[in-house]
């Protein structure tokens, strides 16, 4: 075993901000990927759930050959900064053109695109992040040190993922409107009752914002309605369906402006000459309104489906020219002044070690099930938002949580986890984390059966959490670090690129599990409101008959409850099973690595 020497302050402050920027990129697509392509790009749900657990399937055998690489790489800028900025620079490409999909594209053509740009993706971040979580064990002493890198880092990187989570919805939405509003190529439509036959309904909304059966129909000699709709020639495509879901509107009826309001107009196509308008209105607007036999409303209305679209894309360029600013600050700063001598092992000898290292095998499972857990509940907590806790104001309700888990998140790592340190080794730290996030799992599973509209109760499951979140990505690096020396204890080697290539895509593996988990349910529960696919001219006045039949169903309740079910139970069993693996198969005790540290001490 070579000799290493102290990082200095300078090179721990650049060290973290790689961190930061790193973490960016990957909470970016781990989060909004699933979002982007099935929400924004209507690609089946289904087939993106499966690209995405197909790609981690190829990082199985991609990345634990991209550790014995870099184990390999021997040049004058050392063995990690070249991979590092490589991968930087590849990924940050890769990133901006996963989400600039062409809008021309649909079908096989779309989900081909996807899969392509997605696996591309996860090959560079690969190149990038095993050299630079392989810089811990191999640029530090063990115990204290490496901790305090490690929580370091880990820090770093739940401020990036915080940052990403918090502002991505508010950002694409401001820079996508921005873009929109100045496109050149906007068309702007406008339909009126004189030319169209306009099918117009006003219906009551209760106080939950849910629509009541008290419906208003007006005959067309009764109606003097206008529609203008502005949007791309990508929004006029087919069907004209456009609602509060994917248009920014404003109206009003008999000169009166709701307060609380959403709409529906739709029309087979533009020749069609008839089209279905629903204004859906709060208690007082629907009294106003019904004390006249007839209608007079001007509905305006400036479709999203660009905006969101638009908004990925150059958000998505801010991030990737950050990600590079920041890996670079870091190959800059940091000099390799390891002497460690990793020797470089086939892939079959890798593969041999890495299943002989029974504590790194067990982390390794241990860090998938927390990360799975982690993971499904942020691939749905958007479509919870959206369809389930619903308003006209979701994003800012999302963002608003996301805003207190994520510094949560950061709190717990920078100021809690010190705290906790000084009174409980890592240990116990580990399991008091544990069972507090499943604590929090059975709160917000309580509050979202019971149909909570506020944001602010959910900030209670929120803290535990997304504080323990914090802890364990501290906790697990640590213990993961701790297994290079117990593997070289055991095996007679140091493989600190190998066993990190590992965390890459144990990391990898539970986004892609937990994508698909959410993307089976959103297609099994149809958690999405009617979309351009399945709405027409005839569905929307069988769903007001419906409405005015009492059978108020905008989203099936039982798929309401069987979102919020997998949210909440599937992580609470899935961090049942990793606290049992761990409690049962891992050994590394304080007293344990102080017996290898001195062993190794006497051997080198």
């Amino acid at each position: 075993m070579g000799t290493t020497k102290k990082l200095s302050g300078k090179e721990k402050i650049a060290y973290g901000i790689g961190a930061v920027g790193k973490d960016m990129v990957y909470m970016l697509s781990a989060s909004y990927v699933l979002y982007y392509f099935q929400d924004i790009m209507k690609t089946s749900a289904i087939a993106m759930g499966i690209i995405l657990l197909i790609a981690r399937v190829f990082d199985a055998f991609n990345d634990p050959i991209m550790g014995v690489i870099v184990a390999k790489t021997k040049t004058r800028w050392g063995k990690f900064r070249p991979w590092l900025l490589i991968g930087t620079i590849t990924n940050a490409v890769i990133l901006i053109l996963m989400f600039a999909a062409p809008p021309s594209l649909d079908g096989k053509g779309l989900i081909a695109y996807a899969a392509v740009t997605y696996i591309l993706w996860g090959v560079t971040y690969t190149m990038m992040d095993i050299p630079y979580w392989s810089m811990i064990p191999a640029f530090t002493q063990g115990g204290k040190e490496r901790e305090g890198l490690s929580a370091l880092a880990r820090s770093c990187a739940g401020v990036g993922s915080a940052l990403v989570t918090v502002i991505t919805v508010m950002a694409v939405s401001a820079i996508g409107s921005a873009l929109a509003a100045n496109s050149t190529t906007n068309i702007t439509k406008t339909f009126n009752s004189a030319d169209t036959k306009i099918e117009t309904f006003v219906i009551e909304l209760d106080s939950d914002g849910n629509p009541t059966a008290n419906v208003l129909e007006y005959d067309q000699d009764k109606t003097d309605v206008t529609v203008s709709v502005t949007g791309s020639e990508r929004a006029f495509g087919d069907v004209y369906v456009f609602n509060n879901d994917n248009t920014n509107y404003e109206f009003t009826v008999n000169g009166i402006e709701a307060e609380s309001s959403k709409v529906e107009y739709v029309m087979d196509s533009e020749t069609a000459g008839e089209a279905g308008l629903v204004f859906y209105v709060d208690h007082d607007s629907f009294e106003a309104i019904k004390a006249s036999d007839s209608i007079s409303a001007d509905l305006t209305m400036n479709s999203t489906l660009e905006v969101e679209r638009l908004g990925f894309k150059y958000f998505s360029i801010v991030i990737g020219v950050l990600f590079v600013i920041f890996i670079g600050i870091t190959c800059i700063c940091i000099k390799e002044k390891s002497s460690v001598d990793m020797e470089t092992p086939s892939v079959k000898q890798m593969f041999k070690a890495l299943l002989s290292n029974d504590q790194a095998m067990t982390i390794v499972i241990t860090i998938v099930l927390i990360n799975t857990a982690t993971y499904i509940t942020s691939n749905l907590l958007i479509y919870f938002f959206k369809y389930d806790f619903g308003g006209s104001g979701w994003q800012g309700s999302y963002t608003l949580f996301n805003t207190f888990a994520g510094g949560m998140q950061i709190l717990a790592m920078m100021i809690l986890f010190p705290l906790l340190r000084k009174m409980f080794n890592t240990l116990k730290i580990f399991y008091i984390s544990v069972f507090a996030a499943i604590g929090g799992y059975v709160i917000l599973l309580f509050m979202a059966l019971a149909g909570l509209k506020s944001v602010f109760p959910f900030f209670v499951p929120g803290f535990f959490i997304m504080a323990a979140v914090g802890i364990l990505n501290v906790i697990v690096t640590i213990f993961l670090a701790n297994t290079v020396d117990y593997g070289e204890f055991k095996n007679n080697r140091r493989d600190e690129s190998v066993i990190f290539s590992m965390q890459t895509f144990v990391v990898k593996l539970a986004s892609g599990i937990a994508a698909l988990v959410a993307s089976l349910s959103l297609t099994v529960f149809n958690i999405q409101q009617q979309s351009d696919t399945d709405m027409n001219l005839s569905a929307l006045l069988e769903k007001v008959s419906a409405i005015r039949n009492n059978v108020v169903e905008t989203i099936d309740t039982s798929a309401l409850v069987g979102l919020r079910l997998v949210m909440t139970l599937a992580p609470i069993v899935v961090l049942v099973i990793a606290l049992f693996i761990f409690k049962s198969k891992y050994i590394l005790t304080d007293k344990k690595l102080e017996e290898i540290a001195s062993e190794l001490k006497t051997r080198s």
